[in-house]
């Protein structure tokens, strides 16, 4: 059997021009080289270099032996530089189920400094609902899912990164539009809209189980259109619906953004434990470090606020 070894002695005596001098520069015993090309040369069934007091010098099978190995040992090192390339997070691929909007907040400041840290990391978005996100992670499908809630999903890794609030999306003529903030039971006799897919059937479960607090059954109407359409729709007075934080910054002509007071949505990452892909460890890590780098931030503005608040500075947020 040809060993990758026995290609390195030969090309080394090539260059050298002498089996002392490959020696020296691989640092083992002249009679090893000799003898291992030697061992080349039955396998391959013919004389790669004629042999003479100054060295040696390659036959007709050896030149021709040499432009191969060139060749061969060149994609060697082209598939161990690939491979380590990958290993470093340098090349590669992330594929990332997402829910909320990439308008704006962590999963938008996220992605993009994932991709100023990994340039050649190739990122595939997915939209859908959380289930169907989980189902593909188990399967291995899919490298990571950014979605809503802190719940356990069997099978999988689960980390909170991050929170947003919640806005109601309203027309601008709109009578709650002259408020800064809104509550429930602001809502509780709207007409709501939302989209047939993703994230239109957990925004109304979101809305049942709110408005379901104050004794109310909502009035919530599906629609068969996109996220841009459906804002549209609430602008011509169709009716109203909800976002997270991230959506709010995308803009659009006739509607308002009207936080509701109080209402704070967590995300979480869930990814599979036997997910073996560099990419993913290298994004995960990254959304750990921007996660701890907000909450930090928010902790500092905190106490910042506590310290300089006084009663005639605070906002009155009643409606």
């Amino acid at each position: 059997m040809i060993e990758l070894r026995h290609i390195h002695y030969f090309v080394a005596a090539v260059e050298q021009g002498s089996f002392r001098k490959a020696a020296r520069l691989l640092n083992i015993q002249e009679s090893a080289v000799s003898r291992r090309i030697r061992d080349l040369e039955d396998r391959l069934g013919a004389s790669l270099f004629h042999r003479h007091s100054g060295g040696v010098a390659l036959t007709v099978a050896g030149q021709r032996f040499l432009r191969r190995v060139r060749i061969a040992l060149q994609q060697i090192e082209d598939g161990i530089n690939d491979v380590a390339a990958i290993g470093r997070s340098e090349d590669g691929m992330v594929k990332i189920g997402i829910f909320s909007s990439l308008a704006s907040g962590f999963m938008f400041d996220l992605l993009k400094t994932f991709d100023e840290k990994h340039p050649r990391v190739s990122v595939e978005l997915i939209e859908g609902n959380p289930a169907v996100h989980v189902a593909a992670i188990r399967q291995l499908q899919l490298d990571v899912a950014l979605i809503t809630g802190t719940g356990d999903w069997p099978g999988c890794e689960t980390e909170q990164l991050w929170t947003e609030g919640v806005f109601a999306v309203l027309p601008t003529e709109h009578g709650l539009a002259k408020k800064q903030k809104v509550r429930w039971r602001d809502l509780a006799e709207e007409t709501f809209i939302v989209s047939d897919g993703a994230p239109g059937p957990e925004i109304r479960d979101y809305l049942v189980q709110r408005l379901a607090d104050l004794g109310r059954h909502p009035n919530i109407h599906p629609q068969y259109v996109g996220r841009d359409v459906l804002l549209s729709m609430v602008a011509v007075g169709r009716g109203l619906t909800v976002v997270s934080e991230a959506a709010t910054g995308a803009q659009f002509p006739g509607i308002v953004y009207r936080q509701i007071v109080d209402e704070v949505l967590p995300f979480s990452a869930i990814w599979s434990r036997k997910n073996d892909n560099p990419a993913c460890r290298r994004f995960l890590s990254l959304a750990r470090t921007l996660s701890r780098s907000a909450s930090a931030a928010i902790t500092r503005l905190n106490g910042a606020s506590e310290t300089t608040a006084s009663p005639s500075q605070s906002l009155d947020l009643s409606p």
